[in-house]
């Protein structure tokens, strides 16, 4: 397993540094340090690179932040290092792997190299193959012209620009394309996001597919290189206890004090706080939970603006009334954010908890009696693995991997649409549904609770499946 460092993961108890790489990159040589580091899997060596280039912004700070007119500048930088890393390590060892297995477009630069520098010839004999996890972010950039190009990061290379580029902006690398024409196979996290993304996308059907890469995608599946293999989840022997209503209530005061005196978006964590006070001691009747990323995919459907001007969310939350709670714990993109936040100043039935804490999310995936994941395409999902595994149904959009887990009226409830308008209608109404159902028929609640936390989505058969249809050809 090889990830660039960011400056952090090197630094961990038990790291031994390996040795060193010479990187061609930028018309220069850079010099790139390997480290082996601790991990919970003993069979699994775990290898991090260093370099200045892999944290631009700061020690650990992953993904960065770039102006709208220049997307996947910085990131694209350190991942494209990352790539010409990766390729000179295995050239330079003693023996070529069986199998290298890369994700996401942040490794689709390798590809260019092992195809067209001659320095990594050797690789185009190591079979490489390649998952996709979120179609919709391909790491396009120029190819000239521009400090993050592929030009400036690899001068001379001289490589055939059908395999590289960007159909829909043609004066662009796309290493999530280059990746898919150049794998000698392809998976994506479910099997109905396999097929979704051969499609092309149709935004005012509501559908996300193949975002300008259906047609390669196509022709990947139609040569039998292209899989869907569903994700897994952690199911641990022991199982949390699902906290007390107060003890849930002063968690989230105290996280929301904290982020409030970290001096950021004080507005939004003193409208939690002042929420949460005054919040009866006794738990709502019904208390509904949402938990992730405030991006376009997963709160578009959230905040559709209905004819009446008023979003999805705010008719939602006004039908069911105050003995009614959503919980929404997640950050994302700027202004999703003060949408969320406009919704909460106008429903005092939602506490937006802004931000991402790991110790607070267990619990509330424990303490909601309903999970709320309408998202407009999902890849797989983890969110909804999460809550049903603690017996908690969730209402979810039917879509990509969502379809794939949850079962409408056994395991949970699938709402569907033809249009962003009635998905958004349909949600609504199958939120309310699923909250009647609880309400009124208790016996098969209980029954459908005890299915989902049946459900297993085991990482054993997903790597066996992995093995069977991506390595052992």
């Amino acid at each position: 397993m090889v990830t660039p460092s960011y400056s952090a993961f090197h630094e961990q108890a038990g790291s031994v540094h390996i040795g060193t790489v010479t990187v061609p990159f930028r018309g220069r040589d850079e010099t790139v340090d390997v480290y082996e580091v601790p991990g919970n899997n003993d069979p699994v060596r775990n290898v991090v690179f260093e370099h200045p280039g892999f944290s631009p912004q700061g020690k650990g700070r992953i993904y960065c932040d770039d102006a709208a007119n220049e997307p996947f500048a910085t990131d694209a930088n350190k991942f494209a290092l990352f790539s010409a890393a990766l390729a000179a390590w295995i050239v330079a060892g003693d023996d070529l792997p069986d199998v290298l297995h890369l994700h996401d477009w942040h490794t689709g630069f390798y590809f260019l190299l092992r195809e067209f520098d001659p320095r990594f010839k050797a690789l185009r004999e190591l079979r490489t193959v390649f998952t996709i996890h979120n179609l919709a972010y391909q790491g396009s950039r120029p190819f000239a012209g521009h400090d993050s190009s592929l030009e400036s990061w690899f001068p001379g290379l001289r490589i055939d620009l059908a395999q590289a580029r960007d159909l829909r902006y043609p004066d662009c690398v796309n290493p999530m394309a280059t990746a898919i024409r150049l794998a000698n196979h392809v998976s994506t996290v479910s099997p109905t996001y396999a097929k979704e993304i051969c499609q092309p996308s149709n935004r005012a059907q509501g559908f996300i597919g193949g975002e300008g890469l259906e047609t390669d995608l196509q022709r990947v599946a139609a040569d039998g290189r292209l899989s869907g293999i569903l994700n897994g989840c952690e199911y641990p022997r022991k199982r949390g206890r699902k906290p007390a209503w107060s003890t849930l209530v002063q968690m989230m005061s105290e996280q929301a004090e904290t982020w409030m005196d970290q001096g950021r978006l004080r507005d939004v964590h003193a409208l939690a706080a002042e929420r949460l006070a005054a919040l009866p001691k006794r738990k709502p009747k019904h208390v509904m939970v949402s938990i992730g990323r405030l991006v376009a995919q997963k709160a578009a459907l959230f905040l559709y603006r209905m004819p009446d001007g008023r979003t999805a969310l705010e008719h939602l939350l006004h039908d069911l009334g105050p003995d009614n709670l959503l919980i929404l714990l997640g950050s994302g993109d700027t202004e999703l954010e003060r949408q969320m936040f406009d919704v909460a100043r106008h429903s005092h039935n939602l506490i937006f908890l802004r931000g991402y804490s790991e110790t607070l999310a267990a619990p509330l995936y424990r303490s909601g009696d309903l999970f709320l994941m309408p998202s407009s395409f999902e890849p797989c999902g983890i969110s909804q693995m999460l809550a049903m595994r603690v017996s908690v149904p969730c209402v979810v959009h039917g879509t990509g991997g969502l379809r794939d887990t949850v079962e409408n009226g056994v395991t949970g409830f699938v709402f569907e649409g033809k249009t962003p308008f009635d998905q958004a209608v349909d949600f609504i109404g199958t939120v309310q549904q699923a909250l009647e159902f609880r309400e009124t028929e208790a016996d098969a609640w209980r029954t459908m609770r005890q299915a989902a936390a049946a459900m297993r989505f085991d990482w054993r058969r997903s790597a066996r499946q992995t093995i069977a249809e991506m390595y052992d050809v």
